[in-house]
């Protein structure tokens, strides 16, 4: 069992090589491993290509014969979709034991890939270092399973809770290190989210930079979304520059002005119309619709509002904080969270799984809902 976990702990390195590119598939690593020494290995790149049990399997060639695939996710057996079954392959290998961290949810797979397997004779073991095989592919399993993205509710703020001045300054809270690590968050998510205020106030690009002064476009953008009921984004917002590099969506409801949103739509911007909650865009449907259209993870960049209702509507699974040793004070300071807030701290919002660590002068805290 030590060396079992051994191997599956290197094939969810390779697997977490593909992060940011894989999705709506899940990141997958595989090693072929015979007499104690790994002869084939591979991870899941992107959709359309070979899957990470092919690709190890391949490079493993004759060895592969009596050999031990080490598999960080259920081989698939079903067809739905762009390559074909890696069951098949891994019985005709010739493998003689299969490892497995983790089942797939995807109702097509879903523990028939392991019946597969034991059916053809091989040795299946389920479950070496299930619970980082499933922390790593959590978007793929809740969307896969929900229909929904996994949301990262992400901020910047003092440590006494606040994104924003009173007069709306937020630029810069965090340091640099901090937002470096922002920027590679976004190459790693499918969306990024935020309000028409937000927009307003600071006509932020939301892209994904990179260079020692983020001022490169990174090679993987996110998909750029703004809530927006009555389109009042600004025609020139640099959220609607780029669209050949990174598109932009904005979410509004039939309170919409006609005229405004064909000047988007011209300029390569889709704009949805979606049901409406008090004059609101219904988040919950917006959710499913990005949940039908592939997307799998969203990181929530909000201001205190559209935090609040996102957080209302339990709609976000993960916090990210990064928390810069600044007491900004003053009631009317923008806070983390809007709205209400809970009357009682029985209702309050209990994050769960809690890290901590430091990224240059600032802490990051996070933690799960």
């Amino acid at each position: 069992m030590t060396g079992d976990l051994q191997f599956m702990t290197q094939a969810l390195r390779l697997a977490a090589k593909g992060r940011g590119t894989t999705s709506p598939n899940p990141m997958v690593g595989a090693l072929v491993v015979k007499d104690g020494r790994v002869v084939g290995q591979g991870y899941h790149r992107r959709p359309g290509l070979p899957h990470a049990e092919i690709l190890a399997l391949r490079r493993a060639g004759a060895h592969a014969r009596d050999a031990t695939l080490y598999v960080t996710l259920e081989p698939c057996c079903h067809v739905r979709k762009r390559t074909p079954p890696c069951v098949p392959a891994v019985i005709s290998s010739g493998v003689r034991r299969v490892v497995i961290a983790t089942t797939d949810p995807n109702p097509a797979v879903r523990g028939r890939g392991v019946v597969a397997l034991r059916q053809a004779g091989l040795a299946v073991t389920v479950g070496v270092a299930r619970r980082e095989a499933q922390e790593l592919n959590r978007a793929y399993f809740r969307w896969v399973t929900t229909g929904y993205p996994f949301v990262i509710l992400k901020a910047g703020m003092t440590l006494d809770g606040k994104i924003a001045t009173a007069a709306g300054e937020s630029h810069w809270i965090t340091g640099q290190q901090a937002r470096c690590e922002v920027h590679r968050l976004r190459r790693e998510v499918d969306a990024i989210l935020v309000g028409v205020g937000t927009v307003l106030r600071d006509d932020p690009s939301l892209t994904a930079r990179t260079g020692p002064r983020l001022a490169r476009l990174a090679g993987r953008q996110p998909l750029r979304l703004v809530v927006d009921s009555r389109l009042r984004v600004p025609e020139r917002a640099k959220i609607l520059d780029h669209q050949e590099a990174a598109k932009t969506l904005v979410a509004t409801t039939a309170l919409a002005d006609p005229a405004r949103k064909q000047r988007l739509q011209e300029r390569g911007v889709e704009v949805l119309t979606l049901p409406s909650t008090g004059g609101r865009v219904s988040l919950r449907s917006l959710m499913r619709e990005l949940g039908q259209r592939g997307v799998t993870s969203v990181l929530l960049e909000g201001g205190g509002e559209l935090n609040a209702a996102m957080l209302h509507a339990g709609l976000v699974q993960r916090v990210r904080l990064y928390v810069a040793p600044l007491l900004l004070g003053g009631e009317k300071a923008k806070g983390l969270i809007g709205g209400q807030g809970a009357a009682r701290l029985a209702s309050a919002h209990q994050l769960r799984h809690l890290m901590i660590r430091w990224v240059g002068k600032d802490l990051v805290i996070e933690g799960d809902l």
